[in-house]
C-alpha cells in the first residue's frame, strides 16, 4: 500500500500543493513552520477521519479562506483509490468521488501508522492516551469496532445524564436497569476486541523491542498487561449493578470500558513510572512498530509509515535500528536537516514557505 499522489487547496499555509510520491523512503526536511507536518496531517485524516494535531477543523483552513480541500490517491496491492475531503462548516469526505455519509467510512480504506513527539503520551500520558491508541489501531482492521465505541459512547452519556436525574430530579432508581444492561453488552463487545489485539501485540512485542534497542533478552524484557474492569458480560453487569449509588452520588459511571488502561513494563518494572527517558522513547517506538506488524499481519499487505520529526526524538542507535527494522513500507520521515537512510531508497525534498521542490 502507498500513496502516490497529494492534492491541497488552501490547507494549514497551503495556497496549492500538487505532489507525486514514491513507493520508498519519502525524506521532506526544511526549518520549522514551512508546512512538513502539514502534508502528513493531511494524509493521516484521509485514512483516520481526524486531525492529530487539532480537534478543531476550521484551524486546517488557510487564514483568510472559507474552504479547503484534500486529495490523496493511493494504491493497494489489488486496486487503486482515491479519498479526498473538503472542509468549511464540516468535513465531507469522498471515496472515488462518492460523498460518504459517515467519517467512519472512510476508515481502513487507507492503513496507516503515524511517529510524532507527542506519542510519549502514550507511556507519560493517562489511560485516554492508551485506550485511543489501541482504538485506532483496531478501527482500521475492524469498522464494526469503530461503531461499537459509539453506541457505547452513546450509552454512557444516556447513562451518565440519567444519574445526575436520579440525584436532582428524584428519578426512579430502577430505570437505570436499560442502560446497565446495554453497557455491559457494549462494554463486553469492546472488551473482546481489546484483548485480542493485545495479546497479538504481547507475543510481537518483545522480538520488536529487542531489533531496535539490539541490547538482547537479557538486558532489557518488555511486556504488556491489559488492566480492565471485567472480562465477562455477567461481571460487568454486577458491577455496574453494585455501584448504582455511588454513580448517583458523583453523577458519572464508574465501571466499564471506557476506565480501561494498559501497562508497558521493562524488566518487570512499569515504564512511566521508572523507565529513563530514553527508555520510555523505545517503549512508544516499540509499540508503533508492532501496531505496523500487526495491521500487515492484518492486511496482508504493508501499511504506510508515517515519521514526523522522529530524529529529534531518538538517538543514532536507535534510528539506525528503526530504518532496518522497516522492510517494504513506504514511509514519510519529516525533519530539519537533509538526510539519507542508509540502504533504502530515498526520495529528497526541500520545503521553504510551503513550496515542496524535488531532489533539492
Amino acid at each position: 500500500m502507498y500513496i502516490k499522489k497529494v492534492k491541497l487547496e488552501n490547507f494549514r499555509n497551503y495556497d496549492y500543493l500538487e505532489v507525486d510520491f514514491k513507493k520508498d523512503f519519502n525524506l521532506i526536511y526544511g526549518n520549522n513552520a514551512q508546512g512538513k507536518t502539514n502534508i502528513l496531517e493531511a494524509i493521516y485524516i484521509a485514512a483516520i477521519g481526524k486531525s492529530f494535531q487539532t480537534s478543531q477543523d476550521s484551524e486546517l483552513i488557510k487564514i483568510g479562506k472559507n474552504r479547503a480541500r484534500v486529495e490523496i490517491e493511493f494504491q493497494t496491492k489489488d486496486r487503486e483509490g482515491n479519498i479526498s475531503y473538503e472542509i468549511a462548516d464540516k468535513k465531507t469526505f469522498y471515496i472515488n468521488g462518492i460523498k460518504q455519509k459517515r467519517v467512519s467510512d472512510i476508515i481502513g480504506k487507507i492503513n496507516l501508522v503515524l511517529f510524532y513527539p507527542d506519542n510519549i503520551n502514550i507511556i507519560k500520558g493517562g489511560p485516554h492516551e492508551r485506550r485511543k491508541f489501541i482504538d485506532i489501531m483496531i478501527s482500521q482492521l475492524k469498522p464494526n469496532y469503530l461503531h461499537l465505541l459509539n453506541r457505547y459512547k452513546q450509552t454512557l452519556e444516556q447513562r451518565n445524564t440519567y444519574l445526575k436525574q436520579i440525584k436532582f430530579d428524584n428519578k426512579d432508581k430502577d430505570m437505570l436497569e436499560i442502560w446497565d444492561e446495554r453497557l455491559a453488552e457494549l462494554s463486553f463487545q469492546i472488551y473482546i476486541y481489546r484483548n485480542k489485539y493485545i495479546q497479538k501485540m504481547s507475543e510481537k512485542i518483545e522480538k520488536i523491542h529487542n531489533k531496535i534497542t539490539n541490547c538482547g533478552n537479557l538486558e532489557e524484557k518488555i511486556s504488556i498487561k491489559y488492566i480492565t474492569s471485567g472480562t465477562t458480560k455477567e461481571d460487568l453487569y454486577k458491577m455496574l449493578k453494585n455501584n448504582r449509588e455511588v454513580d448517583i452520588r458523583r453523577g458519572f459511571t464508574s465501571i466499564g470500558v471506557h476506565r480501561d488502561d494498559f501497562d508497558i513494563y521493562i524488566n518487570n518494572k512499569k515504564v512511566n513510572i521508572y523507565g529513563s527517558q530514553g527508555q520510555q522513547r523505545t517503549a512508544v517506538l516499540t509499540l508503533k512498530l508492532t501496531e505496523l506488524n500487526i495491521i500487515c499481519d492484518e492486511i496482508g499487505e504493508e501499511p504506510i509509515l508515517l515519521l514526523d520529526d522522529f530524529m529529534s526524538e531518538l538517538d543514532e542507535n536507535r534510528r539506525n535500528n528503526l530504518t532496518k527494522a522497516i522492510d517494504n513500507n513506504q514511509v514519510f520521515i519529516t525533519c530539519t536537516d537533509k538526510i539519507i537512510v542508509e540502504e533504502k531508497n530515498n526520495t529528497v525534498y526541500y520545503i521553504e514557505n510551503a513550496k515542496l521542490e524535488k531532489g533539492y
